[in-house]
């Protein structure tokens, strides 16, 4: 049977990042919440939860609306957010173009500038940027001890952690030009006879590479991240978890272990009176779930089952956080039988 989450954390004492990946309405907020559920009223840390799916999962599994508003207290050292990321990203453009007003003395940002800047809002790449930014700005304070990230659906997620190695590389590659920038300028200072100014655009740069360097390097420490992929018995979500392995071991990145949600009590399949309908799910559950104990059984850590209800409020999420952290459920063998 896995030993369930609490083991894992028993084992890794150092923790103090825990990423959840996944897919969609797998069960990423269930898990997390879970954990932070049992990590800020079990062990007593403080603890932050933090959600960078933009469908407000949060404010729903604890049905109260959080969303935007910030670090939120929801219990005694369970601190949630949700972040705004839209607006984060127009507070960061209004924040670029009131550099380039201050730099150059500027009343305003000339036109085609600020039609540029406005279009950013539109890439892809500007909401992963600033959900990644939001998350290093609060783990930098360093004022809980422990963190939960709820990402985002599979394909965000993984371009949220590519996402630190492309900053980096590409605020690196600015510096150095910059920095060439600045050698010229200061000797063209010298022979004016003028006292070289300060580069603002470059301590910028400085303070974005030391930030991204400083996050990325706690992300890839594996005594200090554990990165968590939950998955359900079902075709699709075996062959995901399988690319997702792969993609994260090219990022540098190993598993720390993967959650089966959403099972069925295999005892159904004995019960005088079960429906045929629901005697198939389950018989269909068993043999995905003989594939995954085949696949990757060694880095099951936790199988939560199916609920009678929506795992929402603190009494559900109490639950759940149950079967998380002491696995009560069994695996079945890859060759049938338990494992």
């Amino acid at each position: 049977m896995p030993k369930g989450l609490g083991a894992y954390f028993e084992q890794n004492p150092e923790a103090e990042i825990v990423i959840f990946a996944g897919k969609g309405g797998l069960g990423k907020t269930t898990s997390s919440s879970g954990l932070a559920y049992y990590m800020s009223q079990v062990k007593k840390k403080r603890t932050l939860l933090f959600s960078t799916d933009p469908q407000a999962s949060l404010s729903d599994i604890f049905e109260r609306n959080i969303y935007g508003q910030g670090e939120v207290e929801l219990l005694p050292n369970l601190f949630v957010v949700e972040i705004d990321a839209d607006r984060r990203v127009r507070e960061y453009q209004q924040q670029v173009k009131q550099k380039i007003m201050d730099m150059y003395g500027l009343p305003e940002v000339p036109k085609e500038i600020d039609e540029y800047i406005d279009s950013t809002s539109a890439e892809p790449a500007m909401y992963e940027s600033a959900t990644y930014d939001a998350m290093a700005e609060l783990v930098a304070k360093k004022e809980y001890d422990i963190y939960i990230f709820d990402m985002p659906p599979f394909g965000h997620g993984v371009r949220m952690v590519a996402m630190a190695d492309i900053l980096s590389k590409w605020v690196e590659k600015i510096t150095d030009a910059r920095a060439k920038v600045a050698e010229y300028d200061a000797v063209a200072a010298t022979l004016k006879g003028e006292k070289g100014h300060e580069d603002e655009v470059m301590k910028e740069l400085i303070d974005i590479r030391n930030k991204i360097k400083s996050f990325t390097d706690l992300i890839t420490a594996k005594k200090r991240t554990a990165f968590f992929m939950v998955l359900i018995p079902e075709q699709m979500a075996i062959l995901d978890t399988e690319r997702a392995l792969t993609m994260f071991e090219n990022l540098g990145i190993q598993m720390s272990g993967l959650v089966v949600n959403q099972v069925y009590p295999a005892s159904l399949l004995q019960q005088e009176g079960t429906s045929d309908y629901l005697r198939n799910r389950v018989a269909m559950q068993q043999e995905h779930l003989r594939t995954i104990a085949q696949k990757f059984g060694d880095k099951v850590q936790s199988i939560v089952p199916m609920f009678t209800r929506e795992p929402k409020g603190f009494e559900m999420i109490k639950t759940a956080s149950e079967y998380l952290i002491n696995c009560q459920v069994e695996l079945p063998s890859a060759r049938g039988g338990v494992a």
